[in-house]
């Protein structure tokens, strides 16, 4: 006789709703970020400006941090596709990252099911991007503690990355002052045509109106002429500090030719940028893009980055000291040995680096290289350099740089798709860059 069939005979767990925390399996890397912002960082600088709990937000500041590090390292950076992600099974026809929405359980599992609006995400964002920018060096502290980071090989490189800032909107400080002149002669006779036309405009618009009103296109060349206004004051302030600087430390004077423009006044060729002026037109692997110059100094141990720089400058010259003495800031220690290309080479950071007791291998270049930087690249440390990498060969140091640093920009740019700032000015784009950086060494955590 068959032995009869009682419900609460079998395991009941079925029955019970599942847990967020079980849409992704033990120890997914939502899970493990989650964890480590709970547990590991400290945001205070966060929390602190939350002073009374009437006033705290209607998401908790550490899910707020969570989902953003944790967007960040999947390559969603867009407050809006990171709002969609969060509720991804509410429109499951949203495209998040790459990837269809509703398969972001991931994400939902961050931040507990809660769905924070793009807004919220971008106000956090905005309010509290320095504090997030210095969870950097909280993040490096972790990777020395898994032992991800040795200091025994560091490599150096820059990469352009896009601004938010189309490269039409840049102009030259020559095209400046003819555009200047035109502009003011054009406003000029509008304004002085309107003012013969007062009676016939009250007529026609009525007493409420004075009649001389611009209308919409004439005040956009107003706002036009205004900006370029300021844009070249802006120029010749430069051009000055940078000729006053220049005349404290006189040179003398070996004869050629004459400047073809005096002293303390921007070049021709010159350019600002309206809608971003701290970027500045570079050359990419696409062409003239107006970009920023992202420099990074990264661990040959698990290419975790340990120093970031961001420049407004195509050369990479002058970041060489700057990335090495972010490395001790950041970890205590220098590394023992440094290698760059030859867009870092000068006799100077070669200077530099010897003092430190660093071992360098840094390309020297050619002759006439097309970076340009050609006399800083002469003097007995270049030509020692030159002939150190040429007698190693194949067996050079040199030959871990393209292993250890230029992966992880393939990473960062290729992988999670990261090719355009989204915010503007230099300061906030360091910090944006800084965060990049970390959400790249919290993968690499995650990982080991």
């Amino acid at each position: 006789m068959s032995k009869t069939f009682r419900p609460w005979d079998v395991d009941q767990a079925w029955l019970l709703p599942p847990s967020v925390h079980d849409f992704v399996p033990a120890g997914h890397p939502a899970h493990l970020v989650r964890e480590i912002v709970r547990e590991e960082l400290e945001l205070g600088a966060i929390l602190s400006t939350y002073e009374e709990p009437r006033g705290f937000p209607p998401f908790h500041p550490g899910m707020m941090t969570a989902l953003l590090l944790y967007a960040y390292t999947q390559g969603i950076y867009s407050s809006r596709r990171i709002a969609r992600a969060c509720e991804a099974l509410l429109a499951p026809s949203a495209d998040v990252g790459g990837r269809h929405g509703a398969e972001r359980v991931d994400v939902m599992a961050v931040t507990g099911l809660a769905r924070p609006d793009f807004r919220t995400i971008s106000e956090f964002r905005k309010r509290h991007l320095e504090a997030l920018a210095g969870l950097f060096v909280q993040v490096l502290e972790l990777c020395r503690q898994a032992g991800l980071v040795k200091l025994g090989h560091v490599a150096l490189d820059g990469s352009k990355i896009k601004a938010n800032a189309s490269k039409h909107k840049a102009m030259s400080y020559g095209r400046m002052v003819r555009a200047e002149a035109e502009l003011a002669a054009e406003v000029a006779g509008w304004l002085k045509a309107a003012e013969g036309q007062d009676s016939v405009e009250d007529a026609e618009h009525g007493p409420e109106y004075r009649g001389d009103e611009p209308p919409d296109w004439m005040r956009d060349r107003q706002r036009r002429l205004e900006r370029i206004r300021t844009a070249r004051a802006e120029m010749e302030a430069e051009a000055k500090v940078a000729a006053d600087a220049k005349a404290a430390t006189p040179k003398r004077y070996r004869g050629g030719r004459k400047p073809k423009h005096p002293p303390g006044q921007p070049k021709p060729q010159a350019q600002r940028n309206f809608t971003d002026p701290d970027s500045c037109i570079m050359v990419g692997k696409d062409g003239y893009i107006q970009a920023y110059n992202a420099q990074i100094a990264v661990d040959a141990e698990a290419q975790v980055i340990v120093a970031h720089r961001l420049a407004r400058t195509p050369s990479d010259q002058t970041a060489v000291v700057p990335l090495v003495d972010a490395v001790k800031a950041t970890t205590g220690a220098r590394p023992k040995e440094v290698s760059a290309d030859a867009g870092f080479c000068s006799e100077a950071n070669l200077a530099a680096l010897a003092e430190r007791r660093i071992k360098t291998y840094v390309a020297t270049g050619r002759a006439k290289d097309p970076a340009g930087g050609e006399a800083q690249r002469r003097g007995p440390l270049v030509a020692a350099m030159r002939d150190q990498l040429r007698r190693a060969g194949r067996r050079s140091r040199y030959r871990l740089r393209k292993q250890v640093v230029e992966p992880v920009f393939g990473q960062i740019k290729q992988a999670r798709g990261f090719r355009q700032f989204l915010l503007r000015g230099r300061e906030k784009v360091a910090h944006e860059w800084a965060l990049i950086c970390t959400a790249h060494n919290l993968a690499k955590l995650c990982r080991s």
